[in-house]
């Protein structure tokens, strides 16, 4: 499957309705730059999923204009065409006040649901000021949508935890809309579940879904079981399915992926091969001339960076001749910095780096190379091709399309890929070295084992990846959520007779 197999797949499956995909990012920010106001594409892998999706169809995506100079661009009605070189789809702004992005996005979306559902021992922090705001930008967002559709057949595509009351508003106003939902975290136990002060109201939300997809089936065994015990509806554990308020909702494993082919062939592009030059000048060269474990990663407290951190300093103490052959370069997005515990992260790597890198460290030679900044597609890819050995020890991770790029850029069938058994992809590419973050000792020694690993060891687990990325990219993705929904009247057909 790719683009244009897509765009006719869908095309015929939609009988010419309208695709409208929703989610809290933005695929393209518009900031103002010394003078000038600079288009950036933000470091999201739910950007990079969806943006060829919509780009195929020729859609429309509705998101929050969060970007200082995002009203300077859009028309009257708040949209604006995209790609500005060759537009292909339309993206039309939601404006949030300062207070709602606050209670809404920081504060009921990343410090109530985030730590609810990723299982790292982080208390959830619940406000019922910030419940009360979520659900009036759910509603901000609902009436864009509605507009948006303009009252024709319309295929609705929300995005994540920030919109879980979405679908029940749009079902309220528009019964006849088609609408699904991929939730992009992982679906706690119910047990870890039932503490959510609105749960009843959360998943009456979510069951306004046609179809309700997550990563995994583990996470649809979740979320079946959470309802079961939590709202009244009636669960169907042998088709999938809730049935709620005279219709149901079908939950489906949809694992997501990336652009296999775009970025096999960007991976080679002369311009990564510059980036490469830039980011080993930068290193340093005592680190160019080293081994490379490189992690790629948002600074957030799922993601186990400091974990690794001090597996690497473990791996340097009990192998001693290591010292000044190997390095640890952790391109560090920075996240959330609003939010304490996030704060309270940076801090703490900092601390670490130092910690680490005073211990080990040589005349002529540093183990730890931490680079915080908002590194572009392109210096990412770079660091791919450069990495010896990839660094994915997130504790808790819905997929992890960081671990899919790094196979798919790894057209030279070389690197190693160290992967958390705790993501979504360690269903998927079992010749990874698989690890446990939260055993610093196994996780030391699996740094070793990929230390030396032998070159045709490292290709022939590398062949046996890249087939199975290739044959489950972004578009396979997207083509079973309209599978499904295809086949919506006869689930209906199914269920009702249940």
């Amino acid at each position: 499957m790719n683009a244009i197999k897509l765009k006719e797949y869908i095309a015929r499956v939609t009988h010419g309705a309208k695709l409208i995909v929703v989610s809290n990012r933005e695929p393209c920010m518009h900031e103002n730059a010394g003078g000038a106001i600079k288009a950036v594409r933000p470091a999201s892998g739910m950007v990079t999923a969806l943006e060829p999706i919509v780009r195929a169809v020729g859609g429309t995506w509705v998101a929050h204009g969060s970007g200082s100079a995002d009203r300077a661009v859009v028309d009257s009605c708040n949209r604006i065409r995209l790609p500005e070189e060759r537009p292909e789809y339309v993206l039309r702004r939601v404006w949030l006040s300062r207070k709602e992005e606050d209670g809404y996005y920081y504060g009921l979306s990343n410090e109530a649901l985030w730590p609810l559902c990723h299982i790292v021992y982080m208390r959830p922090q619940f406000s019922r000021s910030d419940w009360e705001i979520y659900k009036n930008v759910n509603q901000r967002f609902c009436d864009a949508v509605l507009e948006e559709a303009e009252g024709n057949p319309s295929i609705i595509f929300i995005q994540d935890y920030h919109l879980a009351l979405l679908p029940r508003l749009l079902r309220n106003s528009r019964p006849d809309l088609k609408i699904m939902q991929f939730w992009h975290i992982p679906w706690p136990n119910r047990e870890a579940f039932r503490i959510f002060p609105w749960g009843e109201e959360l998943l009456d939300g979510l069951l306004g879904n046609d179809i309700l997809g997550f990563h995994i089936q583990y996470h649809c065994n979740n979320f079946l079981d959470t309802v079961d015990r939590g709202i009244e509806a009636r669960v169907d554990y042998e088709r999938f399915q809730v049935f709620r308020g005279g219709r149901p909702t079908i939950v489906r494993p949809f694992p997501i992926s990336v652009d296999f082919e775009q970025i096999a062939a960007d991976a080679k592009s002369s311009l990564v091969t510059a980036r490469k030059k830039r980011l080993l000048k930068a290193f340093g060269e005592a680190t160019s001339k080293t081994r490379l474990f490189v992690g790629a990663d948002r600074i957030d407290y799922t993601k186990g960076i400091p974990e690794r951190l001090r597996a690497f300093s473990l791996m340097l103490q009990r192998h001693p001749e290591l010292h000044g052959k190997v390095t640890l370069v952790q391109l560090a997005a920075p996240s959330r910095t609003h939010i304490e515990t996030y704060r309270n992260l940076n801090d703490e790597l900092d601390d670490l780096v130092d910690e680490i890198n005073w211990k080990h460290m040589s005349e002529d030679w540093a183990p730890v190379r931490l680079m915080r900044a908002h590194h572009d597609y392109y210096d990412v890819l770079a660091a791919h091709r450069l990495a010896d050995v990839l660094l994915v020890t997130s504790l808790h991770d819905g997929m992890n399309l960081v671990a899919k790029e790094f196979i798919a850029a790894r057209s030279d069938n070389d690197g190693v890929l160290l992967l958390s058994q705790y993501t979504g992809a360690a269903r998927e590419f079992t010749d990874a070295v698989m690890v446990n973050p939260f055993d610093p000792d196994q996780l030391a020694d699996a740094l070793y084992d990929a230390y030396i690993m032998p070159e045709t060891e490292r290709t022939q687990r590398m062949r046996r990846m890249r087939p199975l990325l290739a044959k489950n990219t972004i578009y396979n993705w997207g083509a079973k959520f309209f599978e499904t929904l295809e086949c919506l009247p006869t689930c209906e057909k199914n269920v009702s007779s249940f």
